[in-house]
């Protein structure tokens, strides 16, 4: 029986040092980002594609941890890096890109809200924006539809949408499921889009 408490307890430390190492990671990759979104490096796909390429060849990682930090950080345009992606990468590597960065970006937001509540939400989402959506999400008959017809969507305000389905009492598989599910198909048409556009 001892064992197996002190078994319980080094797991539970164990799971929260891996989620303060994933926060700390993220504070600082917020911290690279905003600093860089303040100097105007994401004003529009020009500054933003010649900031990206001064990585060299880790160019397509720090493109992929933009896509996830403009998930977690709504002010950051996740638009426009399903543009440049496409641009720089083409049209199947800009895709992985974007899709992999979009999906940890929120399956990251979906985390935060579970970790740190109501409280971290609204701060985040503030004003009649905020109200409206969460009244909405309460009226829907089937949230669970409607979250995976929003991650299909275009312009459907998910990063919002990972925060509060964190709220809920969805399991972290399901949601992780309806992101890896319905996240590709937006993002491949922006990518096709975008790269015949250019080609």
């Amino acid at each position: 029986m001892e064992k197996e408490v002190k078994i319980d307890k080094n797991i539970g430390k164990m799971k929260t040092g891996a989620a303060l190492l994933l926060l700390a990671l993220c504070i600082g990759m917020c911290v690279i980002l905003i600093k860089a979104y303040r100097e105007g490096k994401f004003d529009s796909a020009e500054t933003m594609q010649e900031y990206i390429a001064g990585f060299g060849i880790m160019a397509p990682v720090m493109l992929t941890a933009i896509q996830a930090a403009q998930v977690v950080l709504p002010v950051l345009p996740g638009f426009l890096g399903c543009a440049v992606g496409a641009v720089m990468f083409g049209c199947w590597g800009g895709f992985w890109c974007n899709y992999i960065g979009i999906s940890a970006g929120s399956i990251m937001a979906f985390w935060l809200a579970r970790q740190f509540g109501q409280e971290l939400v609204s701060g985040l989402f503030r004003g009649k924006r905020y109200e409206k959506w969460t009244a909405w999400a309460a009226r829907s008959g089937s949230y669970t539809a409607m979250l995976f017809a929003g991650m299909v969507l275009p312009l459907f305000p998910d990063d919002y949408f990972c925060y509060l389905t964190g709220l809920s009492d969805m399991t972290p598989k399901k949601f992780a499921t309806i992101v890896v599910l319905g996240k590709p198909w937006c993002i491949l048409a922006y990518s096709i889009i975008f790269s015949a556009a250019v080609s």
